[in-house]
């Protein structure tokens, strides 16, 4: 019997708050997403440029919501064993790289509006590579995320077994 995570029947999962917290996230992102272009060009381009480049912009968002979750679960199960402030700090900061990137793209749609047109145009120019490394780093953040998840909940099962 261990007291890593009372409540999961699977391991690998995560809770259902993490689980309800990474879909808030990648909802609040969607809305970030629209909100920026309708702002820039008004909600009927919204849409269309959403439908152009809807299968990035889910998989940035599915990898957004996954990065949320699955570092809610790695805080939690550390606070539940006190361990894991450095551990915590080192998956946020490949996190935050990942979020960044997969956005910088949308930058484009509001510098004209404050005057940089021509940050508009090379962003506007990269959007496909931009969008590409965005879904990397997002891959890689996923990735540390969980093999940190999964290192925090090794170290927590052998600490309850030798406790």
């Amino acid at each position: 019997m261990t007291a890593i995570a009372p409540g999961f029947r699977q391991p690998g999962l995560v809770g259902w708050r993490s689980a309800a917290a990474g879909a808030l996230g990648g909802i609040a992102l969607l809305g970030w997403y629209l909100g920026i272009i309708m702002l820039a060009q008004g909600p009927s381009h919204a849409l269309e440029q959403f439908a152009a480049d809807a299968p990035f912009v889910l998989a940035v968002i599915l990898g957004f919501g996954t990065q949320i979750a699955l570092f809610l679960e790695l805080r939690r199960t550390a606070a539940r064993h006190r361990r894991g402030a450095a551990m915590t700090a080192a998956s946020t900061g490949t996190s935050t790289a990942a979020m960044l990137a997969c956005c910088a793209h949308h930058v484009a749609d509001v510098l004209p509006l404050i005057g940089v047109s021509a940050a508009a145009v090379f962003l506007d120019t990269y959007k496909l590579p931009l969008l590409v490394l965005g879904l990397a780093m997002n891959a890689l953040g996923v990735a540390v995320l969980w093999r940190e998840l999964r290192r925090a909940r090794a170290a927590c099962a052998i600490a309850d077994r030798v406790a």
